[in-house]
């Protein structure tokens, strides 16, 4: 899988990750209306407004873009009526030619990971039949469990040609509460790096594994450190744009090649709308404000490529 991602993205020439997680204050008022007309201030309008904001995105950037992340929470909020919107979204970018990366951040032992893995990147079988439930392209993992935890993830990667983000570094300001701590003397996060190494030499795709790491924009040194320690794993880089993380940051990520990293920006995208300089295109063309937002983001993660 990680092989159709890195052509994509050599296609697209822009190693960029739009990240679907829309709130309904990123809504334009009008939109948000529309739905609350057909389907009440309900649940039910809710994912309606979401689902309606999500394919007019998709639509004005596919075509710029290798991949998009649902983040599931923002769909989880609202309830089953949420989970389905997430499901529609999943199957419309897929469709649109896009490699999804379900931003779930899930783990656990045994079969309950199993479960988990099957649910999103696997197969379930019912009777006779096998069925796909959320059927996205990658999954984000934690790693907190260990191998346990990782291992029927990994088993299920193989199986189905999928692949996996695991968090190693991230981006948020407490990240190094626990991920910066020592260890026989080295932080936690380069440990975790070299586990992922590990999983991952089960899972080779070419010249990368299927089984990459999150590693934050926001750490530009603990990120060419963790470059090192992972020649060959693809990073998923978060924090870029409205979390402080600049292209300058984000050079670390990459290998020589021009490879190794996919940078996702999430509501620097999907609500540039809201933010200069692209509140001059106003609430009723959002989505050719994401699509210069897109433009401008490639631009200026290629000028220190």
């Amino acid at each position: 899988m990680i092989q159709k991602l890195i052509e994509k993205i050599q296609k697209t020439k822009a190693p960029i990750c739009v990240g679907l997680d829309p709130m309904l204050s990123y809504l334009p008022e009008y939109l948000l209306q529309k739905s609350f007309d057909r389907y009440g201030e309900t649940l039910e309008g809710a994912a309606d407004a979401i689902w309606e904001f999500n394919k007019a995105i998709v639509d004005a950037t596919y075509d710029l873009i290798p991949s998009v992340k649902p983040q599931i929470a923002m769909y989880e909020q609202f309830g089953i009526e949420g989970l389905k919107v997430y499901k529609k979204t999943v199957d419309y970018c897929q469709g649109k030619g896009l490699i999804v990366i379900g931003d779930a951040k899930r783990g656990d032992i045994g079969s309950t990971s199993a479960a988990y893995a099957a649910a999103h990147i696997g197969k379930v079988k019912i009777g006779s039949n096998v069925f796909s439930g959320f059927g996205t392209d990658f999954l984000t993992v934690n790693p907190y469990f260990g191998t346990d935890g990782v291992k029927p993830f990994v088993d299920v990667c193989r199986e189905n040609d999928k692949g996996l983000f695991i968090l190693v570094k991230t981006s948020n300001p407490s990240s190094g509460e626990f991920q910066d701590k020592l260890a026989d003397g080295r932080p936690v996060y380069e440990l975790v790096a070299e586990k992922v190494v590990e999983w991952g030499s089960e899972s080779m795709d070419g010249n990368y594994s299927n089984v990459g790491a999150v590693v934050g924009a926001t750490y530009p040194e603990m990120s060419r450190i963790l470059r090192k320690l992972m020649p060959q794993t693809y990073f998923l880089v978060p924090g870029y744009g409205a979390q402080g993380g600049t292209a300058e940051d984000l050079k670390y990520c990459f290998n020589e090649d021009g490879l190794g990293a996919i940078v996702n920006s999430s509501r620097g995208i999907i609500a540039a709308y809201k933010k200069a300089p692209y509140d001059k295109f106003g609430p009723e063309h959002f989505a050719d404000a994401s699509r210069q937002a897109v433009l401008d983001m490639a631009a200026d993660i290629n000028r220190v490529l």
